[in-house]
């Protein structure tokens, strides 16, 4: 149902959590997936909160099939919401029937009256034993949902942005994240399908 988007010729995405949990390299690779890997176009602007690690911050990434005149998102059509403190800021800009991805640990979607997707993405980093995955495992979850970047893009560009010597573990994370993203689409394309022959 929500894979209808990846045919958009732009899409505006938002990536925010707080400093330290790979936020702006979550949108560094999304971008490069999109351009190395899908021969797209793409932007990425960052922002800091005023201390590094621990404060919001967010990636602006546009994927595009025409040049991107304007690199900045102010309506984004999907946002990534590592934080509650990045779900507050954000949540009032998306743009109307957007996708909502959260981390189902970290985020409450209080006042969302909208569809979204949860994964436990940084609970299922602390089993991997390695809690700064959890951004990889998110990229994985958010590639399977929305099919804004291929999959093959994305492991690739994944696999070329990690520390040297990580690349395998990154790319388990990677997958866990991606199958969790298959299981719930399929719950829900069951549940639709059992709501109509009802």
């Amino acid at each position: 149902m929500t894979r209808r988007k990846a045919k958009a010729a732009k899409q505006e995405i938002i990536f925010t959590g707080f400093g330290g949990q790979g936020i702006i390299l979550a949108g560094r690779i999304l971008g490069q997936a999109a351009v190395i890997g899908d021969h797209r176009e793409s932007t990425l602007v960052q922002a800091y909160g005023p201390e590094a690690r621990g404060g919001a911050c967010s990636a602006q990434v546009t994927i595009a099939d025409q040049p991107i005149h304007y690199p900045y998102v102010r309506r984004p059509d999907v946002l990534v919401c590592m934080s509650q403190g990045g779900f507050d800021k954000f949540i009032g800009q998306m743009k109307e029937g957007g996708t909502l991805l959260i981390d189902q640990d970290l985020v409450q979607p209080r006042g969302f009256g909208g569809q979204f997707f949860s994964i436990p993405s940084t609970r299922i980093a602390e089993e991997l034993g390695r809690k700064m995955m959890a951004n990889i495992i998110m990229l994985g979850f958010f590639t399977a949902i929305t099919g804004a970047v291929s999959v093959d893009a994305a492991r690739d560009a994944v696999s070329d942005s990690v520390p040297k010597g990580t690349e395998e573990m990154n790319g388990t994370a990677f997958n866990k994240g991606w199958d969790y993203g298959l299981a719930v689409l399929k719950g829900r394309e069951k549940k639709a399908t059992g709501k109509a022959g009802a």
